[in-house]
């Protein structure tokens, strides 16, 4: 499906990645939202079947965090979306989510000049990990990503992306709300800000995730 939302010319490039690590069954979930120089650019792991996109009956875009709820806590307390949005997120169940209300929370994300994405674009059944070399594997394809899109910060969530993406051991504990690494790619330095990815036992790092979002934000 050709959109002003994604990056089509990858799908086929992250489809191939999909059909070799996980069900084919489920749709792959690719990156979405401002495409065009976003301020934020966050970066979480993997796509689970509980994105309502994954689904093959799903008949709009397939994009992250579709018909999920604890992210969107995150989002909504550092002010990427509206207090409205979120409260009707939280009062849907899945299958209530429909193109016309991504469309309300696109068009906040948009405002507010996000984009989000997965490293691995390969949907699995559940929350399990993922090895390492699944997600070196879409690195290269991250890279254009990030190329394309062109945005002013990075923001990837926990330590095994952040790792990945960066190329060398990260603790996201170990960071300050001020620091950040840099990512050079082709000719262009990226800020990226590791960030504690706020969800099940990660919970409790909430309020650390917010505060450094909401710092870069001001930035």
């Amino acid at each position: 499906m050709k959109t002003d939302l994604q990056l089509d010319y990858l799908f086929d490039k992250f489809n191939i990645l999909h059909k070799k690590h996980w069900d084919k069954k489920l749709n792959t979930i690719y990156g979405a939202w401002c495409i065009n120089k976003p301020d934020l650019f966050f970066v979480f792991m993997n796509p689970t079947a509980k994105n309502i996109s994954a689904n093959k009956n799903w008949s709009w875009i397939c994009a992250p965090r579709l018909g999920t709820k604890n992210i969107w806590k995150l989002f909504k307390w550092a002010s990427i979306i509206s207090a409205e949005i979120f409260d009707k997120i939280q009062s849907m169940q899945s299958i209530d989510w429909d193109p016309k209300f991504c469309l309300d929370l696109y068009g906040s994300l948009s405002q507010n000049k996000i984009y989000i994405t997965n490293l691995a674009k390969c949907t699995q059944i559940d929350a399990r990990p993922l090895h390492d070399k699944i997600f070196k594997e879409y690195l290269a394809l991250m890279y254009q990503e990030i190329t394309y899109v062109k945005p002013r910060i990075i923001i990837t969530l926990w330590n095994q992306v952040s790792s990945i993406l960066l190329g060398k051991n990260i603790k996201v504990s170990d960071y300050t709300i001020n620091q950040y690494e840099e990512l050079k790619i082709e000719n262009k330095i990226y800020r990226v800000y590791p960030t504690f990815y706020p969800v099940w036992q990660g919970m409790r790092n909430m309020d650390k995730a917010i505060m450094r979002i909401k710092h870069i934000s001001d930035l």
